[in-house]
């Protein structure tokens, strides 16, 4: 019986750990973003409303090559706030064909207790997907209004 246990414990932490998961439980959905000069990372794509409202919060970093891509389902003016949010980002906004229409560079974090208390950034443009990346990563990558990211 032992023997048994053994292998069924193995099997569960095989499949268990061959999906990472979000808080949520729901596996994470990477996807490559191709940067205008060619430089790529792998972002998080967040579609879900609760996904989308979490974010990066409560997360200690961002590594360089990575990021967070929020879809949302149709172009509107969206904004984007940094409570709760420990690191500084890069908020780009992009228009349905994927052109940069917007961008809040090294965002601070808001650690406000009063949430009302945290500026909102963006929402100034149209836009149909956002991407976050760690603070500094844009002007590090020549990220610029007008240019197109491939996704």
């Amino acid at each position: 019986m032992p023997r048994l246990a053994l292998i069924v414990m193995i099997g569960w932490i095989w499949m268990t750990g061959c999906n990472r998961q979000g808080s949520s439980g729901d596996a994470i959905s990477l996807k490559p973003v191709t940067l205008p000069g060619g430089q790529q990372v792998m972002a998080e794509v967040m579609l879900r409303t609760e996904d989308m409202m979490r974010g990066m919060m409560y997360r200690s970093s961002l590594a360089p090559d990575r990021g967070l891509l929020f879809v949302h389902g149709r172009p509107g003016k969206y904004t984007y706030w940094m409570h709760n949010v420990r690191v500084p980002l890069d908020i780009i906004w992009m228009d349905s064909g994927r052109r940069i229409v917007e961008m809040s560079l090294n965002t601070p974090p808001c650690l406000e207790q009063d949430p009302v208390k945290c500026p909102q950034y963006g929402g100034k443009e149209d836009a149909r997907f956002v991407l976050e990346l760690a603070g500094g990563m844009a002007a590090k990558y020549g990220l610029a209004v007008g240019q197109i990211v491939s996704f």
